[in-house]
C-alpha cells in the first residue's frame, strides 16, 4: 500500500476563485500540506487579502484577474509562474451561475448570461490550461477542474450552467488523453450542492428544505470534503485518475 504521507513542500499551486468558499477551502488545505498558493480573485481587495492571511507557510501570492476576460485568463498562468519561480498545479475552481430567461424570452439578456457565463466557466479554464503547460515540469504537473453535477442532470434555469459544466467535463477528458505522454494527469471534480458563503443563504431560505431533500444523507457537500479530494488528487498516489470525472454528489442523484 501507498504511504498516504500527503506532502506537497516545495510544490506551487494556482487556484482560481480562491478568496473565498470552496476556492478558498482548497487553498488552505493545499498550504497545510507545503504548498506555496497563488490566490486568485477577481479583484484584490480585503477579502482576498483576509484568504491570503488565513494560508499556512509562505511564499503565498495574490493574482487578480477577470476571467470573462480570455487575455487575463490567458496570462494567469505565467503570471503565477513568475511569483512562485514556476507551476506544478492548477485548480480551475473560479465560475458562475446565473439563472436565464426562459428560452425565447428577453433574447439579449439570454445572449449576455449565456455569453458570461461559458466564458467564464469554460473558455477560461480552457485557455488557462493550454498556457499552462509549458510552466509544468513533465511528470510533475496536475489541473483539476472543478464542474458540478449540472454537467449531467441539466439546469433547467440555467442551462448555460449545465452546458459549460458538461464541456469542462469532456475538455478535462480530451486534455488527459493529449497530455498523458507529457505526464500531466488532469482530472474532473462533479460536486452538488457545497455549503459556502453563497449558497448558506439558499440553503436557509424558502427553496432550502427542497434542496436537502434531494441529499439522503440529510447535508451538502462540506467543502472541506472537496478539498481533500483535490489533495489527494494531486498527491501522486493515485495518478490513474486522469481523465476521470469524479461525482462528490452525496447520493444526490444517480446517473
Amino acid at each position: 500500500m501507498p504511504n498516504l504521507d500527503l506532502d506537497l513542500t516545495g510544490r506551487r499551486a494556482l487556484v482560481t476563485g480562491s478568496s473565498r468558499g470552496i476556492g478558498l477551502a482548497i487553498a488552505a488545505l493545499l498550504a497545510r500540506h507545503g504548498a506555496r498558493v497563488a490566490i486568485h480573485a477577481r479583484t484584490d481587495g480585503p477579502r482576498s487579502q483576509e484568504a491570503l492571511a488565513s494560508l499556512a507557510g509562505e511564499g503565498h501570492t495574490i493574482l487578480a484577474a477577470d476571467l470573462a476576460d480570455p487575455d487575463a485568463a490567458s496570462a494567469l498562468p505565467s503570471r503565477a509562474a513568475e511569483a512562485m519561480g514556476g507551476l506544478d498545479i492548477v485548480v480551475n475552481n473560479a465560475g458562475i451561475y446565473e439563472t436565464m430567461p426562459k428560452a425565447g424570452e428577453d433574447p439579449d439578456q439570454w445572449r449576455r448570461i449565456w455569453e458570461q457565463t461559458i466564458a467564464i466557466n469554460l473558455t477560461a479554464p480552457a485557455l488557462i490550461c493550454q498556457a499552462a503547460i509549458p510552466f509544468v515540469e513533465p511528470q510533475q504537473g496536475y489541473i483539476i477542474n472543478v464542474s458540478s453535477r449540472g454537467a449531467y442532470r441539466g439546469e433547467a434555469e440555467a442551462p448555460a450552467y449545465g452546458a459549460s459544466k458538461s464541456g469542462l467535463n469532456n475538455l478535462g477528458q480530451s486534455l488527459a488523453v493529449a497530455m498523458a505522454p507529457r505526464g500531466v494527469k488532469i482530472i474532473t471534480l462533479a460536486p452538488g450542492w457545497v455549503e459556502t458563503d453563497m449558497t448558506r443563504e439558499i440553503l436557509q431560505g424558502a427553496v432550502g428544505p427542497e434542496v436537502l431533500a434531494q441529499f439522503p444523507m440529510g447535508r451538502v457537500i462540506d467543502p472541506d470534503e472537496l478539498a481533500w479530494l483535490v489533495l489527494l488528487s494531486v498527491s501522486g498516489k493515485v495518478d490513474s485518475l486522469t481523465g476521470t470525472v469524479i461525482d462528490l454528489s452525496g447520493a444526490s442523484y444517480l446517473r
